[in-house]
């Protein structure tokens, strides 16, 4: 970079961000890598080129256009096809692609149809998605009534929700407010703060609209979740406004179509949140620091490097990559986001106001959203409060083997605390993560001290889950799930309308036409869906979690190899235990008509859009 004291500026493509060559892609993952991101560029050009030349085809006019990208593609037209080839970066594959091509863009059915088409429609499988879909991670225990926003009410108007007791008295199976509170019988998904500072700006867009949403659910006898209220919000316009809107489970047909435009906003928010702060503030940004410094200050030989290794593998190209192509300016993140120029604003806001590394691992994660209490009687010494929470339950499986291995690997090199405190390599390491780094952040407070083996375990295991487990959590789902724009709209381009505002006869007349107007354009979608599509993918070189390539010269250890074939066969008994709790039809989260198991955290996966695998590191 060409850097001032004030300023810097980026190098621009085709020239690529710089990457030291021994963390650069090796051949098979650049060809995979290749092929992938020519796969975009592909849906890229094309449906801008179908938007463009059809005036009459920017929307969705029905949800079998939205069928149609899978079952038929895209039709271009003859002669389109030489100009494209013409501007494609990647001479060597076109040819391979243009002798195969027939002019059309097909793209793969997402895993949430595979079942039931129509389930992204219901409650159950909204809720349910909260637990196991592609963003577990948000869903807190609501512990307070009515819910309250940190936000300065001078600014943001009055920080308690509009949500009343009468809002959802009839949905708690009998129970009282009171009753269902304490019994932990209430939860909540709450974008308020996240979404609030921003939405003016955001709303003031073109074809952007949002709300800055909170969602109430309950957890019935069953063990499963139900959606019993949501909260819109927008910046209060004067001191009388009505700025917060109570959509509730639907008595009737007009209800039945707020409701699911409400939902509708609830996903974008969600999508939004979970690609800025949970996917790419909290695994792929959040790590750099511990990888750039580990290079910097640990010998190849040293053992932790020998440890983390693996879980480096291609971050910082991977890194690169999404700033130049995804998360830039007026880059593909920012065009398919309801945020759009505000983003990384927005991403940044989450690192300062609630990013914090001593919760960052599984557990501690879990009882900051009072998602699980400690209890020493239980596996993990936890107890969920959700039991049939899939992310949680299957984390807290390979949380628990990665421990032990770190454990074992760290006692083998440090036998006592002295040898932590003296390890000078190990010290400036974490050090300049920290001081370095996260620079911003360096003077808070719960950062952990690295003093004894303990905080040595608790540090490397927490930079083992974010690497490997909880990467692929968030990644590898997205278009199995997203890839149904309805599902999981990316971005929204209309408000739900009110009884007194001018659109809502349209709305009243045609709601489908209403609904799918609401969600994004077909290029918006299309563009979208490539973008997932590719991050999504295996590479064919993936190394999983409990493999190491060449496993006879990381380590000359006889003992610690021992402990690594011990906790490659714990992982193996973690996914047969992942297997039989997808059979399960007790839990009803994950088994049942038309419910996806949850695969996400099974560790190994073949190459492709599996919906499932554990890599060791953020390679993609």
């Amino acid at each position: 970079m060409d850097s001032d004291i004030t300023a810097e500026s980026r190098v621009e493509k085709p020239i690529p961000l710089y990457v030291p060559r021994d963390e650069q892609f090796e051949e098979s993952k650049q060809n995979t890598f290749s092929a992938g991101r020519l796969k975009a560029v592909l849906h890229n050009i094309i449906p801008s080129l179908k938007a463009t030349i059809s005036a009459d085809n920017h929307d969705f006019s029905g949800f079998s256009d939205i069928d149609i990208l899978y079952k038929e593609g895209l039709l271009l037209k003859v002669g389109l096809q030489d100009e494209i080839w013409k501007n494609l970066p990647l001479p060597k594959v076109v040819t391979r692609i243009q002798e195969s091509s027939e002019g059309l863009l097909k793209y793969d059915t997402p895993k949430i149809l595979s079942k039931d088409k129509f389930a992204w429609l219901r409650d159950d499988e909204f809720a349910r998605q909260a637990v196991s879909g592609v963003n577990p991670v948000s869903i807190e225990s609501l512990k307070v009534f009515p819910p309250k926003s940190n936000l300065d009410p001078e600014i943001y108007g009055p920080q308690e929700s509009a949500i009343k007791e009468e809002h959802i008295l009839g949905h708690l199976n009998g129970l009282s407010l009171s009753q269902a509170l304490e019994e932990n019988k209430l939860f909540i998904v709450d974008y308020h703060d996240v979404y609030l500072p921003f939405l003016e700006r955001i709303n003031a867009l073109d074809g952007r609209k949002a709300y800055a949403t909170r969602t109430l659910f309950f957890l019935t006898p069953l063990g499963t979740l139900t959606p019993i209220a949501i909260e819109l919000s927008l910046p209060p316009a004067g001191p009388n406004s009505r700025s917060k809107r109570v959509v509730t489970p639907p008595l009737d047909a007009t209800g039945n179509w707020i409701w699911q435009l409400a939902k509708a906003h609830v996903c974008s928010n969600d999508a939004g949140v979970h690609q800025l702060v949970n996917h790419w503030l909290r695994t792929h940004a959040s790590l750099e620091p511990f990888i750039l410094a580990a290079h910097r200050h640990l010998s190849a030989m040293h053992p932790i490097f020998k440890l983390l290794d693996p879980h480096m593998r291609y971050t910082l190209e991977i890194n690169a990559l999404a700033r130049q192509n995804l998360i830039n300016a007026d880059g593909v993140i920012e065009s398919c986001f309801t945020p759009g120029r505000y983003c990384m604003e927005i991403s940044a806001a989450a690192y300062k106001n609630s990013w914090r590394f001593d919760k960052e691992g599984l557990p501690a994660d879990l009882i900051r959203r009072g998602m699980a209490v400690p209890d020493p009687t239980k596996p993990h010494g936890l107890r969920l409060l959700i039991e049939d929470y899939p992310y949680a339950q299957d984390g807290l499986l390979l949380w628990s083997a990665i421990e032990n291995w770190v454990r074992t690997y760290v006692e083998r090199y440090y036998p006592d605390s002295s040898l932590v405190c003296n390890d000078n390599e190990l010290q400036e390491w974490y050090s300049e993560s920290i001081n370095v780094g996260h620079f911003d952040l360096r003077d808070a407070d719960w950062w952990p001290k690295l003093e004894t083996v303990d905080d040595l375990v608790s540090i490397l295991t927490t930079i083992i889950w974010l690497a490997s487990a909880q990467h692929a959590a968030l990644n590898f789902g997205q278009y199995p799930y997203g890839g149904y724009v309805p599902n999981r709209p990316p971005l929204m381009r209309r408000l739900i309308p009110e009884e007194n505002d001018p659109e809502y006869a349209s709305f009243l007349a045609d709601p489908q036409k209403y609904y799918l107007l609401a969600l994004p354009s077909l290029l918006q979608a299309t563009k979208f869906m490539a973008v997932v599509d590719n991050l999504s993918t295996h590479s064919p070189d993936e190394e999983y979690i409990g493999e190491r390539q060449q496993p006879s010269i990381w380590s000359g250890d006889a003992e610690i190899v021992e402990a690594f074939y011990e906790f490659s066969a714990e992982i193996q008994q973690i996914e047969k235990e992942i297997d039989r709790r997808n059979a399960d039809p007790s839990l009803r989260h994950r088994c049942g008509a038309g419910v996806l198991p949850y695969e996400l955290l099974a560790p190994t996966s073949g190459p492709g859009v599996t919906c499932r695998g554990v890599p060791n590191s953020v390679s993609i």
